[in-house]
């Protein structure tokens, strides 16, 4: 498999969320192999690695879809889509991206205000370890489909390329949108009210993730703005990604 470049601010920040995931995957192997260790050789079970492979697997799960999205690797029939005519695979990318847009809609709507109350109370798991998995894993679920719904119309302006002013434009609009949300939420994020209990250490770890969420975007315009990528086509002939001689891409051998 060929990794589809990042281009454009949203695309760094969904690539940087799968160099997470990846080596959250690797996180959850390692504490399993340790508590299996530490159970059957040490007789000492821990109260915290199957709670923190879940509080993990949970961020894991919430935020791989982006970078299946920005890798186009979501579930496709392509039994139908690659029978149609390329007016008609337009015609299915943009319902597609409706189907998406009315889907992180009602979730966001509806999900908002119960995520925004359990990360303002740092609601915990309940447990002995008790993580804060639900003050967490919520509000990071939405925040996910959010760049998800932004994903996916990049997705559709790049593989079926726009005029660049179009192309340039959502980059603008999008990633305006993340620097305003971040700014918009560093207030409230050091907030004195005594009833905000989100704990110091995690407010300046979640400030230091809207940082770098304004990096990516700046690092997106100033990276990709110039440039119009080439549109991605599952199609393509391999061959002409490549210089290769005439004879390889014929298929005839070059020794005599």
């Amino acid at each position: 498999m060929i990794e589809h470049k990042p281009t454009g601010p949203v695309d760094q920040i969904s690539y940087a969320f799968s160099r997470v995931t990846i080596w959250g995957a690797a996180f959850i192997v390692a504490i399993m192999f340790y508590e299996v260790v530490m159970r059957y050789v040490f007789f000492q079970p821990t109260l915290w690695v199957n709670e923190m492979s879940l509080w993990a697997g949970g961020m894991i799960y919430a935020t791989a879809g982006l970078y299946a999205m920005q890798q186009r690797s979501h579930i496709r029939i392509y039994v139908l889509y690659d029978m149609a005519p390329l007016w008609l695979r337009q015609v299915f990318d943009v319902i597609s991206v409706l189907c998406t847009s009315i889907f992180v809609f009602a979730v966001l709507w509806g999900g908002f205000g119960e995520a925004a109350a359990k990360f303002a109370r740092w609601e915990v798991f309940g447990t002995a370890w008790d993580p804060p998995i639900p003050a967490t894993d919520k509000p990071l679920m939405l925040i996910a489909l959010l760049f998800l719904f932004l994903q996916a119309v990049s997705n559709l302006i790049r593989d079926w390329p726009a005029a660049p002013w179009v192309r340039k434009a959502f980059d603008v609009i999008s990633g305006a949108l993340v620097i305003f949300l971040c700014v918009w939420s560093f207030p409230g994020l050091f907030s004195t009210d005594p009833e905000f209990a989100v704990p110091t250490t995690w407010r300046v770890f979640i400030g230091v993730l809207m940082v770098a969420a304004i990096g990516y975007v700046l690092r997106g315009w100033l990276k990709d703005f110039n440039t119009t990528p080439v549109p991605f086509d599952e199609n393509r002939d391999p061959s002409q990604e490549f210089d290769l001689p005439a004879e390889i891409t014929a298929g005839r051998s070059t020794q005599n």
